[in-house]
């Protein structure tokens, strides 16, 4: 029996985030994909017995948890000097920089190791990390030049930016993601409706997915509201109401918005964020910089018309299917957002096409194909 062995620590993290969204549904979808005679095995960092019931409960058909001998804390910190803290040999898939990066021989203890780095914010966007968390990160990145037998990325954006800060040869693999498992409308219509009644959702409105963190654009988004000829729609935020000192309110009302116009959302389930995206008249994505494009794949998913930035990673997701908004001249960057949502709201034929090609280009992201992509990875090495 060949044996996977992935590590899901991530998925109990005290904030388990992205990463630990994207290591339970790939590890789930790499369960699903298993070929003849193959197996995959969690791997933990020591925990609670909870922990170790969560991850089972999340994980149907994991043949086993392997459980270190450090904490989490201990055991990132034991990882990033190349101590193997109990975490075994063989073939380990890290969703994540969390890996045992030491030497060692694919011929003669039959070890291999990839690695999997998201986006390369610790290099061109430090404030929006931890000190900490920008230090580790280059670090362990410097022990994947050295001892990772693959690293995957998760878009050919991030593999040419990352080729640019460290030389990984021909290492990079570029496998993306999916709409996650849960992520679906409820069953009926009612239901739907139901649902929004709850959420006090308006019948006409703007999404968008982020926070007041500069990269993330939101505030040129709240801007182009108040700029003269702006639709005249309520914006939901898919995000926490507040960033550092800045608040969705203050910045509302510097861009002369009503008050209540500008309304966050967060703690949703994911099926109450389909219902919010799905109902929304546009989904706008104006990051500045992206690892990769879930929130646009998840609009695509739903049939939402798109408005994202020129942000290498939002263009290769989007395709051909959203409108385009250049990020080059900040000061003039609301502005142009304010017309593509002028746009798109003021002709319909458009936001059908859209609608309609966006679904189309949904399909090209799937958990099953990532899986089996990292099979295959293996399997190559």
């Amino acid at each position: 029996m060949t044996t996977l062995r992935v590590i899901v620590d991530q998925m109990v993290a005290p904030v388990p985030g992205g990463v630990g969204r994207y290591t339970e549904e790939l590890t789930r979808a790499l369960i699903a994909t298993a070929p003849a005679n193959c197996e995959v095995e969690g791997i933990v960092s020591a925990s609670s017995a909870e922990h170790y019931a969560e991850l089972e409960a999340a994980l149907p058909g994991l043949a086993s948890l392997h459980k270190t001998t450090l904490p989490r804390r201990e055991l990132a910190a034991a990882w990033q000097l190349g101590l193997a803290g109990g975490s075994g040999t063989g073939m380990i898939h890290a969703p994540g920089l969390l890996a045992p990066l030491r030497k060692h021989s694919i011929v003669n203890d039959g070890t291999q190791i990839a690695v999997t780095v998201h986006d390369v914010l610790a290099w061109t966007h430090p404030d929006a990390l931890t000190p900490t968390t920008v230090a580790w990160t280059k670090a362990m990145v410097k022990r994947a030049r050295k001892h990772a037998d693959a690293v995957v990325v998760p878009s050919h954006a991030v593999a040419t930016q990352l080729g640019e800060i460290v030389d990984l040869g021909d290492r990079i693999r570029v496998i993306g993601g999916g709409v996650g498992s849960g992520f679906r409308l409820p069953s009926n219509s009612s239901a739907t409706e139901a649902l929004a009644a709850a959420l006090a959702l308006p019948s006409e409105y703007i999404v968008t997915v982020g926070t007041l963190e500069p990269r993330k654009g939101v505030t040129a988004l709240i801007t182009a509201l108040g700029l003269p000829g702006a639709p005249d729609l309520p914006l939901i935020v898919v995000g926490p109401d507040s960033w550092g000192e800045l608040d969705l309110s203050s910045v509302a009302d510097e861009a002369g918005l009503a008050p209540g116009r500008v309304r966050s959302m967060i703690g949703l389930t994911d099926e109450q964020l389909a219902v919010v995206i799905a109902r929304a008249s546009v989904l706008v994505f104006p990051s500045l910089e992206e690892g990769f494009a879930l929130p646009i794949i998840q609009a695509f998913h739903l049939g939402t018309p798109v408005i994202h930035s020129d942000a290498p990673a939002l263009v290769e997701a989007g395709g051909e299917a959203g409108l385009v908004v250049e990020r080059e001249d900040a000061r003039g960057y609301p502005e142009r957002l304010g017309a593509a949502l002028n746009r798109i709201l003021g002709d319909q034929a458009l936001a059908s096409r859209l609608s309609i090609v966006g679904s189309d280009r949904a399909r090209a992201f799937s958990w099953r194909d990532a899986a089996e992509r990292v099979w295959q990875l293996h399997a190559d090495l």
